[in-house]
């Protein structure tokens, strides 16, 4: 037994040594070695804003739309315009943007933004998707792929036309057409010297001022104002390219006890941020139409079962418009029951609607009101 403890301890000694030995054999002694060419390849996969690291290769628009369609719509929606979940990749450029460089509607404080606004080098676009996309399965897309589904995205831009071929021979011409390829800067005296223009740090010696302070609110809860009532009335809340959700400003906001305007106790504690949508009216207030269509009611019932999350009254948003639901199935009030109590996808888009749980009489409501035209 004892000579065999000693072999055991001689073996580890000796295979010890053996890893000291060949960590000595780079460039830092003691701390591993150094990583081989091919290792260093696998990780040095970003494309600058020169283009330094981007591989040869191309794609087209129509290769990218196809494999848009299969592995990235189902996120993103299928022009970009995404879904309640994701941000609008396309949309808020123009002509003129991508003659100035200088996307316009980046200074308009009321519009959202989307990527295709933001973005001001095409590199960025073409590194992000090689090295994220898909979600699910990140870099997994050839090289082909990605040129393809890059110049998808520039094409429903507006940046190059539909039957382009992306390369790594043309993309600095096209890097010359980004809608907001001036919106970016160095100088803003965040680092000093030569390097980015700048010297003089952002001025951080203010002196705080200490006298007729307003008192500190007292917050019970907050809601940014962007999600105040934010499924009932998508509608309002679309900008004119994608879902980007915000306040419903034709309607008030809701006020605690104790804040100004509002009854309660005065002396009560500041006014809490609130959410409050306003109440929706009883289907038995709506009046009853001859022929029994009503539109009024099945409006209420659109509200209350949040149907206008997902479709609007006369433009397509995640879901189609009533008005294109009316005109594909006129009089089929029966079909028309089963597809919301049951959901489905595949006929309207790659984005599914979940079954609904309402009842027989209000599902047959809506839909009547669907199958006789979807009347305002």
């Amino acid at each position: 037994m004892f000579s065999f403890r000693n072999a055991v301890i001689a073996a580890a000694v000796l295979a010890v040594t053996g890893l000291a030995a060949a960590q000595t054999a780079g460039q830092f002694p003691g701390v591993g070695r150094n990583a081989t060419p091919k290792e260093v390849s696998a990780w040095d996969i970003d494309v600058r804003p020169d283009f330094k690291g981007l591989p040869a290769g191309s794609g087209t628009v129509a290769k990218g739309q196809d494999v848009w369609e299969g592995k990235c719509a189902s996120c993103h929606g299928v022009f970009g315009e995404s879904n309640e979940v994701f941000s609008p990749l396309v949309g808020g450029t123009s002509a003129d943007d991508v003659k100035t460089g200088r996307v316009a509607k980046l200074t308009d404080p009321t519009g959202g933004r989307t990527t295709l606004m933001k973005l001001a080098t095409v590199s960025t676009l073409w590194d992000y998707i090689n090295r994220a996309m898909p979600w699910t399965q990140p870099k997994s897309l050839s090289t082909e792929e990605v040129y393809s589904v890059t110049a998808f995205l520039l094409n429903l831009g507006g940046v190059v036309p539909e039957n382009f071929t992306l390369s790594d021979k043309n993309i600095a011409e096209v890097q010359a057409r980004m809608p907001n390829r001036n919106g970016m800067t160095t100088q803003h005296a965040m680092w000093p010297g030569n390097e980015f223009k700048g010297s003089k740090v952002p001025d951080v010696k203010n002196t705080a001022c200490m006298k007729d302070c307003a008192p500190e609110p007292k917050v019970a809860s907050f809601l940014p104002d962007f999600a105040r009532n934010a499924h009932g009335n998508l509608a309002e809340q679309n900008r004119p390219f994608g879902a980007q959700h915000g306040a419903d400003t034709t309607q008030p906001e809701g006020k605690l006890p104790g804040a100004p305007g509002a009854s309660g106790k005065s002396g009560a504690a500041a006014p809490a941020v609130v959410a409050q949508a306003p109440a929706a009216p009883k289907v038995a207030d709506a009046p009853k139409p001859a022929g029994g269509v009503d539109g009024k009611a099945a409006g209420v019932l659109t509200q209350k079962y949040s149907c206008t999350a997902c479709h609007a009254m006369d433009k397509k948003t995640i879901g189609p418009s009533f008005a294109d639901i009316a005109k594909k199935y006129p009089g089929k009030t029966d079909y028309l029951v089963g597809k919301i109590k049951a959901g489905g996808s595949g006929i309207w888009g790659a984005i599914p609607m979940p079954a609904q749980s309402l009842g027989d009489a209000d599902a047959k409501v809506i839909a009547t009101w669907l199958a006789s035209g979807a009347a305002k």
